[in-house]
């Protein structure tokens, strides 16, 4: 018997093996119905339905039935006792109406049978035929009787539904008890086991649990939920998961770049600067916050490009006396590069309809790659994927290659591409009524594709001078668009307009160098800077930054078993002081 990578995989019910879900929700919605039309006319409140949509996924899905009763009371302003689980229909607490909900559900069960998913029905029974064993974790009460009607009783070598999860105190979802005991009796390591959920708090709980694959079932549609909310995988129907063989592609190859690996699946504005310094970029000589290069500094979103001992010290008056302060001082921005279609916006994720989102940044080689979907106001959708690499091999370059797809416009898009010296310190609130510019022009520039800019601290006389070449593809092909050059103190940018069909690929290529008067004293030092970016090649630099930083992680890398969160949170700290170390 050929040998997997994977021991267990732990099944939820409702929605994973059967067509339940759909059942459980029609329960709840009569039951909380019946209960708002009560209260409409004994306290008259206002009757307000009780939707699959809006209550029953992100209060009620997936939770053990009376915290699911509390959760969507809560989410209402209704505050009625707790009661006990031996509470009768009738009583007008939590646990008396999560037990008037199993009425309606066992009526409708009665009525209507159990329908199963064929296709997991078949992976179930490819996994028992390949020796791997399968449990099944549900916070249902009735997963035996389910299970039972389906005629899938001998399928599972474990059960651990709410029925156990009351005999012994587990906690239920999102805490990943029930999924950890199953395992457990199965004998198995969390690290070798599979987890499959179609619910948010399913999913939570399987990366809570630290299991090896936490694999999601989108049957509402949820992708991004699922994705962002902590599964590996997310498939609309097991059928696409591949079998075993897929599984084991996980274990084999996804598990490891997990485990080197940042990952983010959603844009959460509240969440944004922390993600732009954990997706940093850098080399030691110089590092970049891992911001999108469509955003600009704001309330969201703090581009900001720092090199090691650049320093500045400002005098400003607070309170009627002066404060001294010396800063790390916001280098100017060469990430600048966004599109916009005709007569459309310039793309922003903050304006934008950003659809679906992965930002990854792999620790092996210091290369952040971000893939999205976003339509704009007029309904037109753009596949946009960007991937950036500071050179851990020579400290002075840096590559961004940015490409997009338009899925249902054809046309002229715009594109803008900038290095922008009018930069501030502006990132720590506490900090704002202090002296902010800490930079002043000194010299601009634009010819043909290449854009240029040098700045100079104002107290310490740093010189910084930055270099950036544009190269344009359409479907692999090289393209010499015109580029208006727009060049003001301080700021320096290139425009372009290319033709593009639905479908077709446009891929820019922004080549960068960077040098400062610290760590470059021959002059001129923008002329130089200049020439290396003119010199640069994207693959090139790619190569010799991965060779690099494989030297260094031969050096650096510390391994943990059994782990794997452990495993990356280690490495994530290792890779932030190589960059700025």
């Amino acid at each position: 018997m050929k040998k997997h990578l994977f021991k267990a995989v732990i099944f939820d019910l409702d929605g994973v093996i059967t067509k339940t879900a759909l059942v459980h929700s029609a329960a709840w919605k009569d039951m909380f119905n019946d209960y708002l039309r009560h209260r409409e006319k004994e306290f008259g409140e206002p009757f307000r339905e009780f939707t699959h949509q809006d209550d029953y996924l992100p209060y009620v899905d997936g939770k053990p039935r009376y915290k699911g009763v509390a959760a969507f009371l809560e989410s209402r302003g209704i505050d009625i006792p707790f009661g006990d689980p031996s509470d009768p229909p009738e009583k007008e607490t939590v646990c008396g109406l999560g037990n008037k909900k199993n009425d309606f559900f066992n009526a409708i069960l009665d009525r209507d049978g159990v329908e199963v998913y064929d296709t997991t029905v078949a992976l179930i029974r490819e996994l028992r035929k390949a020796g791997i064993r399968t449990g099944v974790a549900s916070s249902s009460k009735n997963c035996e009787p389910v299970l039972r009607t389906a005629g899938l009783m001998d399928y599972f070598e474990t059960r651990i539904d709410g029925v156990v999860s009351a005999e012994i105190g587990l906690k239920g979802k999102p805490e990943p008890d029930i999924f950890t005991t199953a395992c457990d009796r199965l004998g198995v390591d969390y690290e070798q086991a599979v987890v499959v959920e179609d619910a948010v708090s399913g999913v939570q709980a399987g990366r809570k649990g630290n299991f090896g694959l936490t694999l999601g079932v989108a049957r509402e549609g949820n992708r991004n939920e699922l994705k962002s909310n902590g599964a590996d995988i997310v498939v609309e129907d097991l059928g696409e998961l591949g079998g075993i063989e897929g599984i084991d592609e996980w274990f084999r190859n996804g598990l490891e770049l997990e485990k080197w690996s940042i990952a983010f699946h959603d844009y959460d504005t509240d969440k944004e600067k922390s993600r732009e310094a954990l997706l940093t970029t850098g080399n030691g000589v110089f590092g970049t916050r891992g911001a999108m290069e469509e955003t600009a500094a704001g309330t969201f979103n703090y581009p900001g490009t720092y090199v090691a001992g650049l320093y500045n010290r400002r005098v400003s008056k607070v309170a009627g006396r002066d404060v001294e302060n010396e800063d790390f001082v916001n280098c100017p921005n060469w990430l600048v590069l966004s599109f916009r279609p005709e007569n459309g916006e310039w793309f922003d994720p903050n304006t934008y309809t950003i659809r679906e989102i992965t930002r990854r940044l792999d620790l092996r080689n210091g290369r952040l790659s971000r893939e999205l979907t976003a339509e704009d106001k007029e309904g037109r959708k753009f596949e946009v994927r960007s991937d950036r690499i500071v050179s851990m091999d020579d400290p002075a370059l840096a590559v961004i290659t940015y490409s997009i797809k338009p899925l249902n416009y054809s046309g002229q898009i715009r594109f803008r591409a900038a290095l922008d010296g009018t930069v501030i310190n502006d990132g720590v609130e506490r900090y704002r009524q202090l002296e902010q510019k800490h930079l002043e022009p000194v010299r601009e520039g634009a010819d043909k594709n290449m854009i240029f800019l040098e700045v100079r601290t104002n107290q310490s006389g740093i010189i910084v001078s930055e270099a950036a070449r544009i190269e344009v593809y359409r479907n692999g092909s090289r393209l010499t668009p015109d580029m208006e050059q727009k060049v003001e103190p301080g700021l320096t940018e290139a425009n372009f307009t290319v033709e593009v069909r639905e479908n077709q690929t446009l891929r820019i290529e922004k080549l960068v160098a960077l040098g400062n008067s610290m760590n470059d004293p021959e002059e001129p030092l923008l002329d130089n800077v200049i020439k290396k970016a003119s010199g640069a090649d994207a693959g090139q630099i790619e190569r010799a930054s991965t060779k690099a930083w494989e030297e260094l992680w031969k050096e650096a890398d510390i391994r943990i078993g059994g782990d794997r969160f452990a495993q990356k949170l280690v490495r994530m700290h290792i890779y932030h002081l190589l960059v700025t170390g």
